[in-house]
């Protein structure tokens, strides 16, 4: 399938194994480090909630910018905004994208790759030596599959404005898939 028309990918640090991965196929290939980060940022979130919180409530206790004493009461007797349950949401959130894309980052070259590359290649020559779609079906048209590998391609470099994933198999992966016949 001609790439045509679609962004191209910045050349990294090491080789490409795919431009546009699909969104199981990085969970699938997730690090162990990975899902230690997301934990990390899983736990400490409602740690540092709690630090804020804790901040905020002894800078009104000192008089901090001519605060009045009914303020001063009502703040004390007020619950955080964000309690354990919605910072401990909120950090799962966060921890998951980040371990996404530093999962991301090793399909795009951008950081060490070698475990995923002979992974990707034992799980992709599999597929075309059964006779599979590499990639997998897809229900959409051909321009379909187009637009939507032109939409997520780089939305990784974009995820913390707009956390953007591949769900659509496709053909545009910006690599030779003449290695998995071999």
């Amino acid at each position: 399938m001609s790439e045509e028309g679609l962004p191209t990918i910045p050349k990294g640090d090491y080789p490409l194994i795919d431009a546009d991965p699909h969104f199981s196929r990085v969970m699938r290939y997730f690090r162990f480090s990975d899902i230690g980060i997301w934990a990390a940022v899983t736990a400490s979130a409602p740690l540092l909630v709690g630090l804020m919180d804790y901040n905020k409530y002894t800078q009104i206790s000192k008089g901090v910018q001519g605060t009045i004493k009914g303020f001063l009461i009502a703040a004390r007797q007020r619950r955080s905004m964000f309690g354990p349950a919605p910072s401990l949401f909120l950090g799962a959130v966060g921890g998951f994208l980040i371990a996404y894309q530093r999962s991301s980052y090793r399909f795009l070259g951008y950081s060490e790759n070698a475990r995923e590359q002979a992974k990707d290649l034992e799980e992709l020559s599999k597929r075309a030596k059964a006779g599979l779609p590499i990639y997998g079906e897809s229900a959409l048209t051909p321009e379909l599959q187009k637009i939507a590998a032109s939409y997520s391609r780089l939305a990784i470099f974009k995820f913390s404005v707009f956390p953007l994933f591949n769900f659509v198999n496709h053909p545009y992966h910006g690599v030779d898939t003449s290695k998995y016949f071999k």
